[in-house]
């Protein structure tokens, strides 16, 4: 006897919108395709300017494993290199959320067909359609609540965004493989410019397929394919609007509006952006006040005051600061001594690298291994001003490292020990 479907959107006829079909689904597959590998492989980048192949202190995959295979030393030219990278990820990110969402409505008569498995196979498909699904929804839903800094999941964002892609990316290139040939010969059946000119009145449902997209008693067109289509982008225009001023900057700024709030100190040489203020992670007056002192490790072991340090030759760079959460300030004018400079005084003037500590208590990224290449680079500083004053409390006073190219949670604040390695 055939299994009897239940009431509800399992019944074949609930669905019954006439534009669902191939054609419309491969059109926003083939978007999807290369907006998703576009942000997997500016993932991946974002997570080597995290690591850059430095060993388990900045390494979170442990002893790189098999997903650390591609690490690599981040590069510092050009300076505004992350700012590009991770800029593209979290913009585009939220300008496929609509083309996302449009996708999943295509083709969401699938996800509620009866019986739920009819052999081994078909459980397979549909074991692989929850991974992808909910991978990419597991994706874009914690990656917008980063960019909001807003961390209501449990643990580390960095670990399972990190970790989710590569479960999502995996189901997502074996759909890709098995689909792409049928996705094709959909997206070629009918016109783009065919579609674009037919109106609702004129809109007809495909004909029957043997996927199920199409509609088994498809409903007068209530809106046209060319409609559906210019809905989303619409939607995906008007976050592109609201999203990539924050990393463009300039002007556009002010259209951001997607930008995380309050993340500006106010007006003045030290009023731009911030990711965390000194009251958020701990910082104290006695942390930074008379008594502080920088440490420098390596051959030698020195100790100078802030007032020592201005003493000595000062250096400018102009370099913004950009980060893991899409925004980045315009560039500012960092002025302190070259990273360089301080490693030939620590007698580690070949320095390989160099673990930078700061003050702070709270939270992580307290200590962070910089590369050869970036102490190298004579736009790497421990700053001591920016445009032209003090640094403030909360852009990391006493000193804090600004170095071209760097994720902005590696340019650590409130620095008090340098120790260089060779």
């Amino acid at each position: 006897m055939a299994a009897v479907a239940p009431p509800g959107p399992f019944r074949p006829g609930f669905w019954r919108s006439p534009i669902r079909g191939a054609w419309l689904t491969a059109v926003l597959g083939l978007i999807l395709l290369f907006g998703i590998t576009i942000l997997f492989v500016t993932g991946l980048l974002s997570y080597a300017a995290y690591n850059p192949n430095l060993g388990v202190l900045n390494d979170k995959t442990p002893d790189k494993g098999l997903l650390g295979f591609y690490l690599f030393t981040w590069p510092t030219h050009p300076y505004w290199l992350y700012r590009l990278t991770q800029g593209v990820h979290v913009t585009l990110g939220i300008v496929l959320i609509p083309v996302l969402l449009a996708k999943l409505w295509s083709v969401v008569p699938k996800l509620f067909e009866w019986p739920p498995a009819r052999s081994p196979a078909h459980a397979l498909e549909r074991l692989s359609l929850i991974l992808l699904v909910g991978g990419v929804l597991f994706e874009f839903a914690t990656g917008v609540l980063n960019i909001q800094l807003d961390y209501i999941f449990p643990g580390s964002f960095y670990t399972l965004h990190f970790y989710g892609a590569w479960v999502f990316i995996a189901a997502f290139a074996a759909h890709v493989a098995l689909r792409l040939g049928r996705m094709w010969r959909a997206v070629r059946s009918r016109s783009l410019r065919s579609v674009l000119a037919t109106d609702t009145a004129h809109t007809e449902p495909e004909p029957r397929d043997p996927y199920g997209l199409v509609a088994a008693a498809p409903a007068r067109a209530t809106v046209s394919r060319r409609g559906a289509l210019g809905l989303v982008g619409a939607g995906s225009l008007a976050l592109l609007v609201v999203t990539a001023g924050q990393s463009i900057g300039g002007s556009l700024r002010r259209t951001a509006l997607l930008a995380p709030h309050n993340r500006n100190p106010g007006s003045g040489p030290n009023g731009f952006q911030i990711n965390k203020s000194a009251t958020a992670v701990g910082i104290t007056a006695t942390d930074i006040g008379p008594d502080w002192r920088l440490e420098l490790r390596g051959a030698r072991k020195l100790s100078f005051t802030r007032d020592q340090l201005l003493a000595m030759a000062q250096h400018t760079a102009e370099l913004p600061i950009a980060c893991v959460e899409g925004w980045s300030t315009d560039d500012q004018g960092w002025s302190g001594l070259r990273l360089s400079d301080l490693a030939a005084l620590a007698g580690v003037p070949r320095a390989a690298g160099v673990l930078v500590e700061s003050v702070q208590r709270q939270g992580s990224f307290r200590q962070v291994l910089l590369a050869g290449n970036q102490i190298r680079n004579p736009l790497s500083l421990l700053a001591l001003h920016v445009n032209g004053a003090p640094l403030s409390v909360d852009h990391g006073y006493p000193a804090r490292v600004i170095v071209p190219a760097n994720p902005g949670v590696n340019n650590t604040k409130w620095v008090r020990r340098l120790t260089f390695r060779t």
